[in-house]
């Protein structure tokens, strides 16, 4: 008979596995919604562990949709074709050429890049975009940056039939607009935010490269109330690229969102770790108040 000898990290592994079991029952069914970007999407093995968390989400009975960005990969692409970058007030300046390679660049390469990833992982993801079915319909959100639209009207059964028939949604972050043969580039948070909203998401995940919104000391706050997250933006508390985010995540609240959660994506699983775990991974924005949980959840997480 062969023997073998009980080693610690496979321990500490079935250790966690049994732990993870009341989120896994928490999260039966849930949509969750999960914002992909920043320097994790231009790392193939960050983008490989991404897709494998995503696939084990949807193999444990959740409903993830994956809503990406991509600007770094939009530079690059202008900047080859000779055409310059223009921001304003840190947006970028989207004119009807440039909008042309927006297109370009979410739709095809960065979106068919997430979704043969998850594929590989042994997923079943599809790739839409906002024009698909005119899933989301924007107007210009401001005349100044041209063709960078506000999502006015949302159509998600797409979303819905695709995950409900198996599949994982991958959404790029382009829209049509109020008039024919009309296109918007719009904001990767900002689209993920809608849809969270218009499908009434359990969670909406935005992966950033910050640890999660931090206080007056530097701490990352675990748990916020949308008040706390007002008086922090009115007093400069949360300042700079977080600001748009936490904007991001009290729209989404207002539209029905359970619970928006901003976490480090550079983290390894950092999607798992705040589903799955205790501790959880970032800064959790919802508007009930805590509730009586399970033993071992953390604070406030024992319901959807």
């Amino acid at each position: 008979m062969k023997k073998q000898k009980m080693n610690r990290d496979w321990i500490a592994t079935a250790r966690t596995l049994s732990e993870a079991l009341p989120y896994l029952q928490r999260y039966s069914n849930a949509v969750v919604v999960v914002k992909f970007g920043g320097n994790a999407m231009g790392d193939d093995e960050a983008m490989a562990e991404f897709a494998r968390d995503i696939v084990l989400m949807k193999q444990v009975g959740m409903n993830p949709i994956v809503c990406h960005g991509g600007g770094p990969m939009i530079n690059d692409l202008l900047a080859k074709l000779g055409i310059e970058s223009r921001f304003v007030r840190g947006k970028r300046v989207t004119t009807k050429e440039t909008v042309e390679v927006v297109e370009m660049v979410l739709s095809g390469l960065v979106n068919k890049r997430i979704v043969q990833a998850i594929n590989d992982a042994g997923g079943r993801a599809v790739g839409i975009s906002g024009k698909d079915d005119d899933m989301m319909v924007c107007e210009a959100d401001d005349p100044e940056l041209g063709f960078v639209g506000r999502p006015v009207e949302m159509n998600i059964q797409i979303i819905r039939d695709l995950y409900t028939a198996g599949m994982i949604p991958v959404c790029a972050p382009v829209a049509t607009g109020m008039e024919d043969n009309e296109t918007f580039n719009v904001n990767g948070d900002t689209a993920a935010g809608a849809i969270a909203g218009a499908l009434k998401a359990d969670r909406l995940l935005l992966l950033t490269d910050v640890a999660g919104v931090k206080d007056e000391t530097g701490e990352v706050v675990t748990q916020l109330h949308p008040d706390q997250v007002r008086e922090m933006i009115a007093d400069g508390r949360i300042g700079g690229g977080m600001i748009p985010k936490t904007e991001t995540a009290l729209k989404a609240i207002e539209d029905g969102v359970r619970a928006v959660v901003i976490l480090d994506g550079r983290v390894p699983n950092a999607c798992l770790l705040e589903l799955f775990t205790e501790h959880g991974a970032g800064s959790l924005i919802r508007s009930t108040e805590p509730r009586v949980t399970p033993r071992g959840l953390r604070q406030g997480e024992g319901g959807l």
